[in-house]
């Protein structure tokens, strides 16, 4: 365990800042790559996180914040390297509704759930991007790691960030500097002269303890639209007309594609739950007629599903379009939440047929996913996992203590169905060598790109499965160099991969950092040199 300067402990002590040392060895993380502190820190204000920095630089003491440390996937709450005390920031959790305003002032320990409760007892006139990473994940980790929403790219919620840099300053970025009584601090989004924000979005140039945080309106009507690809030999078709879809904002959300790996994945615990709960199976049978329910109601090799929302006289339009532009390529289903319950209801009551439970039971899976669109967060991918390892008893804040084995290597795309595919398909390839099955989902994220959700499952209690998964999840990016493409977002045990000591690119980023924590305080060897 690294060792902690004794003044860095008193100076703690002295400021009433809380701190749990680590005790043997360190906890696990789904990516079975750990690295070791010291301990963790609890600061309960940005004050307390400006004295703690100050301290650590005259102490010499590595710090690692994380928001909530539930980076799943990615390296939870795990550095780089061994040696940094972890800042956890869950404390500062308060929440300002900008009268007026679609606006919420935001600290890093802000849930998705905390900001759902807030705006259901206070402005149920606004909802917000919600992403199905979990309940109790944070806005700012996930925005600040451009985390992909329902309705389009995290990183654009947030604007006016409030960060203490390496230095100890506390500095504004947009037109907060001109304080918060300002009526430009929580409305004009990009201040006057340079826009330094994006230095702080996968940078490790300071700690953000608030941000702006934008809300959306909630809309009259919202429907989600499910295709099914007839031939998956025409996946590249398929993304251009759904890139088409987008770029007209026909399809006013992110429009997710996946493989059918993922979408069984996404909706077997719900559905085997429902066999154990309502036809009374026991968890073995219900989770291979599970299974075989969604080959029934789910058998094509690729779908997408993407949301349309306007008026009734709008969204049925959109509708309208939509299936003229895909009938030739893909099946498609209106989603909402009536016809969800309607069909529900009726497929429930017909459950002795077999025909009609696996449609009650894709139903159950969908249910929660389909809340997405409407703004309420969901652990039911957590929980999906939780159950396919045996470890439903946790709760999905302790996805991190279960034998889930989860590596992401995330591939960003040109939104291109030419150019796209055959990074698909040999990334499928390098996966299935390796004895693993790929869950795939391409999201297309902006007008010009989409990014890849690519995973790999394993059990952690075996160490050679584990193994082989990291060197898969290395030849995959390996690959994905070789072709001159790049992840959008990495694990923490990458971070020696993808940054090049010879690229200017990251030689620029060096000298920034330079600038802002010139010791080398603040997260080291993340996403930098």
């Amino acid at each position: 365990m690294p060792a902690i300067a004794s003044e860095f402990l008193k100076g703690l002590a002295v400021n009433g800042i809380r701190f749990e040392p680590a005790l043997g060895s360190e906890p696990g993380n789904l990516t079975g790559h750990q690295t070791s502190s010291s301990g963790t820190i609890f600061p309960a204000a940005t004050g307390q996180v400006r004295y703690l920095v100050s301290l650590a630089t005259a102490t010499g003491t590595p710090l690692y914040p994380v928001s909530r440390g539930l980076n799943w996937g990615y390296g939870s709450r795990c550095a780089p390297r061994s040696g940094a005390v972890a800042v956890d920031l869950s404390a500062l959790s308060e929440i300002k509704l900008m009268e007026g305003q679609p606006v919420a002032v935001v600290g890093p320990g802000v849930t998705q759930q905390m900001l759902y409760e807030h705006l259901q007892a206070h402005a149920p006139q606004w909802t917000f991007n919600v992403t199905g990473s979990g309940r109790d994940t944070s806005l700012i980790g996930n925005a600040l790691d451009r985390g992909v929403g329902y309705l389009g790219p995290r990183r654009e919620d947030l604007f006016g960030l409030e960060i203490v840099t390496g230095t100890g300053e506390v500095l504004h970025t947009g037109f907060r500097r001109l304080g918060e009584s300002s009526p430009l601090a929580h409305a004009h989004p990009y201040g006057l002269g340079p826009m330094l924000d994006g230095l702080f979005f996968q940078g490790n140039f300071g700690i953000v303890t608030s941000a702006c945080f934008r809300l959306q309106p909630r809309r009259p009507c919202e429907v989600a639209l499910s295709l099914t690809l007839k031939d998956p030999a025409r996946l590249s078709e398929f993304i251009d007309v759904l890139a088409a879809l987008k770029r007209e904002k026909i399809i006013s959300s992110v429009t997710h594609i996946g493989n059918r790996a993922r979408t069984h994945a996404s909706l077997a615990a719900g559905a085997a739950r429902y066999l154990m709960d309502r036809c009374h199976m026991p968890r073995e049978a219900a989770i291979r007629e599970a299974g075989q329910c969604l080959q029934i109601v789910s058998p094509s090799e690729w779908a997408s599903l993407g949301g349309a929302s306007g008026s009734k006289a709008e969204v049925r339009a959109r509708v309208r379009e939509a299936r003229a532009r895909t009938r030739h390529l893909a099946g498609l289903r209106v989603v909402s939440s009536g016809l969800l319950d309607a069909g529900f209801g009726v497929m429930d009551k017909l459950r002795g047929l077999r025909w009609a439970r696996a449609q009650a039971a894709a139903i159950a899976g969908v249910r929660p996913l389909h809340g997405l669109a409407l703004g309420i967060p969901t652990d039911a991918p957590i929980e999906n996992l939780l159950f396919k390892f045996d470890a439903e008893h946790l709760p999905a804040s302790r996805l991190d203590e279960s034998p889930c084995g989860l590596l992401f290597i995330n591939p960003a795309l040109p939104l291109n169905g030419r150019e796209a595919v055959p990074i698909v398909q040999e990334s499928e390839r390098i996966a299935r060598v390796a004895g693993f099955e790929l869950y795939m989902t391409l999201n297309i994220e902006t007008d010009t790109s989409l990014v890849g959700v690519f995973n790999l499952l394993f059990d952690r209690r075996d160490a050679e499965q584990t193994r082989r998964a990291h060197q898969c999840a290395d030849d995959m990016l390996a690959f994905f160099q070789r072709v001159g493409i790049q992840p959008y977002r990495a694990r923490a045990d990458m971070m020696s991969s993808i940054v090049d000591a010879n690229d200017p690119y990251w030689q620029t980023v060096r000298r920034l950092k330079e600038v802002f924590d010139p010791q080398d305080i603040i997260a080291p060897g993340r996403y930098n040199l």
